[in-house]
């Protein structure tokens, strides 16, 4: 019979991004890999951050970065992200945030269209990192 070593795994909390609003952490981190939560354009208030795609999708990607702040992560350590939108004919305008975003960094990337998100959001974006290089 095969021995298994459990995980060590840290939940992760930080008040520099959206508190989770369900029964879930803003993220876990296990042997050297972040698991952050799916993100939508909520504010540290709890505020929606605009109806428009631009700047739900601009907020979305400030609160990934909060979260990655809280670990001593940047976007260097992103390796894939999942992107879910409730409409993917606003892919061109995310598709150039996050590329602005990420700059020459190119993260393993799915988007997929859903029909629908938390609270009415528009864009959901979730994302793993590693702190090994």
């Amino acid at each position: 019979m095969a021995k298994y070593k459990l995980l060590a795994m840290k939940i992760i909390s930080t008040k520099y991004a959206p508190s989770a609003i369900g029964p879930y952490s803003q993220g876990l981190e296990a042997n050297g890999f972040f698991f952050f939560s799916g993100q939508i354009p909520l504010t540290i208030e709890g505020e929606f951050s605009g109806e428009d795609i631009k700047s739900q999708t601009k907020q979305v990607l400030k609160n990934i970065e909060a979260l990655l702040s809280s670990q001593n992560l940047t976007k260097e350590n992103v390796i894939k992200t999942t992107i879910f939108l409730d409409d993917i004919s606003d892919f061109a305008v995310v598709n150039a945030i996050y590329g602005e975003f990420f700059g020459d960094h190119k993260p393993a990337r799915s988007t997929v269209e859903v029909s629908k998100l938390p609270m009415g959001a528009r864009i959901e974006i979730e994302v793993i990192a590693c702190s090994k290089r």
